[in-house]
């Protein structure tokens, strides 16, 4: 027994010292650095980092240097390169993404003709018939890196790293549609050193489990912390989306972006007594030939005006705080008016002769009011990544895997 213990620690301590350190930096084609960029390797991303202020980032593995890296941030194509391309001079630079988060409809006049109900009918049935082609109800198991980035006066305070299992189980959750089973393996969370404490405060505590106990129970009883990446998993779901709107013809747009794509847009709007005011845009944006999906987008606008104002709960002044805002402001805080835009673009990839999620992006901007003409600007930036999938032969989760605590790290970001 005793040889075995020197052999395993022996091993270990092997392992150990075979990792190396590997560095660089991260900056725009204008030379600007960018802070919070991602950076990890597909095949352990819990090794994996957040750049600094200065875009520098430094992280340790013993995987072999033909390993391939991710190096990502929102509204910019991420960059795949070998591990061994990173020593302390390399400089990676991130180029933007126009699809990611922009308006993806082209304003153009539409056809009339195409835009005739009875078309309209005909094109969406068509699209409806190839979507059931496209989209496998079979199960798949995807393993993903999921950020969440928030900003608070146009500085990011803080960022969410979540290496996740899921499984999606296609038609088989809400009103019969598809559903997601989510799994944190690992969470890393990124703070600027001067709220580290406050950071601190609010995540030890039991205010998230509070906050999120309703949709906790949503989520199928998953840890609460990991809601927020599950519910931008699980946005977006397309052909419940479609299905939902296809009889609401006179609201569909036909417009051709380029060659090769074509565009449908579905919009719809809502207004409660002119104190909630919203309204949803859904950009299909499809193969013009075959209708199959290349990607898929929603924005959403939303706009509120409550009278008397609103006093917000303990949680919910506890999240306030993380935006710098002073405990005498906060307990006086009293929402009165808030206003916001979010847009949310899904890219696929085909496998097999399906369409899978390759790749979400969303973008949410908010100002809240409040009656002493207290504004809070709100931004929010999140990516989900699938680093890998798995399509044959995949059994649904049981219940201890997603109920069970995500182990969590904190890092501190100069």
């Amino acid at each position: 027994m005793r040889h075995l213990i020197y052999i395993v620690a022996f091993s270990l301590l092997s392992v150990a010292l075979s990792a190396r350190d590997y560095m660089g930096k991260v900056m725009t084609a204008d030379g600007e650095p960018v802070g919070y960029a991602t950076v990890y390797p597909i095949d352990d991303p819990v090794a994996g980092t957040a750049t600094n202020n200065a875009g520098e980032f430094r992280f340790a593995t013993n995987l072999p240097p033909d390993s391939k890296v991710i190096v990502s941030f929102l509204g910019y194509e991420k960059q795949e390169l070998p591990l061994a391309a990173l020593t302390d001079s390399a400089t990676i630079i991130l180029k933007e993404q126009p699809i990611a988060l922009e308006e993806t409809v082209v304003a153009a006049k539409a056809s009339k003709q195409r835009n005739k109900r009875k078309k309209m009918a005909a094109l969406l049935h068509s699209v409806y018939v190839q979507m059931a082609k496209d989209f496998s109800d079979d199960n798949a198991e995807y393993r993903i890196v999921s950020d969440v980035r928030m900003d608070a006066e146009g500085e990011a305070w803080g960022m969410e790293q979540m290496i996740a299992r899921v499984v999606n189980l296609p038609y088989s959750g809400h009103e019969g549609r598809d559903s997601a089973q989510f799994a944190g393996e690992w969470c890393k969370r990124y703070f600027k050193p001067e709220i580290r404490q406050l950071a601190d405060s609010i995540y030890k505590g039991d205010a998230l489990e509070r906050t999120y106990k309703d949709a906790r129970k949503m989520a199928t009883a998953i840890d609460s912390g990991v809601v927020v990446h599950w519910g931008l998993w699980q946005a977006g779901n397309i052909r419940y989306d479609f299905e939902k709107c296809a009889d609401d013809l006179k609201h569909w747009v036909v417009t051709n972006e380029s060659e090769g794509e074509t565009v449908l847009t579905h919009t719809e709007f809502h207004n409660y007594f002119g104190i909630v005011k919203y309204s949803i845009k859904r950009n299909y944006i499809l193969d013009s030939q075959t209708l199959s999906v290349r990607r898929f987008s929603e924005k959403g606008e939303l706009y509120v005006n409550i009278p008397f104002g609103y006093k917000l709960n303990r949680d919910q002044l506890q999240m306030l705080n993380l935006l710098n805002m002073g405990e005498q402001q906060v307990e006086k805080f009293r929402l009165r008016k808030a206003n916001g835009t979010v847009s949310l673009n899904t890219i696929y990839q085909r496998r097999d002769g399906h369409l899978y999620i390759l790749e979400k992006n969303l973008k949410a901007d908010a100002k809240m009011q409040g009656t002493k003409q207290m504004e809070i600007p709100v931004q929010v930036r999140a990516t989900q990544r699938v680093t890998s999938l798995k399509t044959d032969n995949v059994q649904p989760m049981k219940k201890s895997q997603m109920t069970r605590r995500v182990p969590r790290q904190i890092v501190e970001i100069y």
